[in-house]
């Protein structure tokens, strides 16, 4: 398969995780895009580390996505080229924060890529002037979107109307509010994390979801795009 060059000086797989990085072993690879910034991590670093515990034994992969220079959408879109060449013809999950979020929803269109997970993401519907941010890369994959009520860095409601948009040309779309909670998603992060968790090893592994994704991914507009994250999520679904 022809590889495409990398889009920025810089960009970067991490050191993967989970399944031992053995080649024979993997059966998907989870591509990690952090944040804009390094002081408000959110939750891709405890997500790497729960993941990598939770789908070892399927042989799910996970890497960190180094941007470099570049777009990071490009980084993205390069990053999954390079888990194709890496582990052969295995399915990806785009996960993002923030800016990463935005970039994972962007970059959804990539070959490889079966689903998404877009947590706070910068967007820019959010601009009374700005386009609309594309969807149609996003038919054909399961796409879980997950933000704060509170957030003031990128705005809930961007990311409401755009999972309004892709409902409309792919029902496997799901969106999750975290009440009270901010950009970070601090205040409820073991939460976030466990929904996470679930959706990717569904996504990617078992082609199950707990009841409450699977309730939101069916329900019509607005019901399965305004869907609360109950606390203590995550804890019900253990042993």
């Amino acid at each position: 398969m022809a590889q495409h060059a990398p889009p920025a000086r810089g960009a970067r797989l991490g050191r993967a995780a989970g399944a031992n990085g053995s080649v024979s072993t993997v059966s998907g690879v989870v591509l990690l895009l952090p944040g804009a910034s390094r002081f408000s991590p959110g939750p891709v670093r405890p997500l790497a580390r729960a993941l990598a515990r939770a789908g070892r034994e399927d042989g799910l992969v996970v890497h960190a996505v180094g941007y470099g220079a570049g777009p990071r959408e490009e980084a993205a879109r390069w990053a999954a080229d390079e888990a194709v060449r890496l582990y052969g013809d295995v399915p990806v999950c785009l996960a993002g924060h923030g800016a990463g979020g935005g970039a994972a929803l962007r970059a959804a269109g990539h070959g490889a890529v079966n689903s998404v997970l877009a947590m706070a993401p910068c967007l820019t519907d959010a601009g009374h002037d700005a386009s609309p941010e594309p969807v149609k890369q996003l038919a054909g994959r399961q796409v879980l979107i997950v933000h704060g009520t509170n957030d003031a860095r990128s705005d809930p409601e961007a990311s409401f109307l755009l999972a309004a948009r892709a409902k409309k040309a792919n029902r496997s779309t799901c969106r999750f509010e975290v009440h009270s909670d901010g950009h970070g998603l601090r205040e409820h992060q073991a939460e976030v994390v466990a929904l996470a968790v679930d959706f990717v090893l569904g996504a990617m592994v078992s082609g199950r979801y707990s009841r409450p994704v699977t309730d939101a991914l069916a329900a019509p507009p607005p019901l399965g795009l305004r869907m609360p994250l109950a606390s203590g999520f995550g804890r019900s679904l253990r042993g």
